[in-house]
């Protein structure tokens, strides 16, 4: 990914980030995993097309998850971690407060 497109790549996390808030929308849950993701895929200095390979997908796949556009079904992240060798963990907590905004 050259530099330009990398910049916009932060861009885009970093405006889905924004859109999340303290909702947790799916947006913000798509752009905080993509974030995790392109880090781990960096430091392995894998391309998307590499990585794309490694988990049996496309490189458009790959890309669409990264800019944050979709939130890929468990078993693609599942297959994700395998390749980046990672441990995907998936936790439900409790909310501090309910929906309604009572706690």
């Amino acid at each position: 990914m050259n530099r330009r497109n990398e910049t916009a790549l932060r861009r885009r996390l970093g405006e889905l980030r924004e859109r999340m808030g303290s909702g947790g929308d799916e947006a913000g849950l798509a752009a905080g995993i993509a974030e995790q993701v392109v880090a781990q895929r960096r430091a392995r200095s894998l391309s998307q097309q590499e990585l794309a390979a490694l988990c049996g997908t496309t490189h458009s796949a790959i890309a669409r998850f990264e800019s944050g556009a979709r939130l890929p079904r468990i078993d693609t992240l599942l297959r994700i971690s395998e390749a980046l060798d990672c441990e995907l963990v998936v936790e439900l907590r409790p909310r501090t407060r309910t929906k309604g905004g009572r706690e």
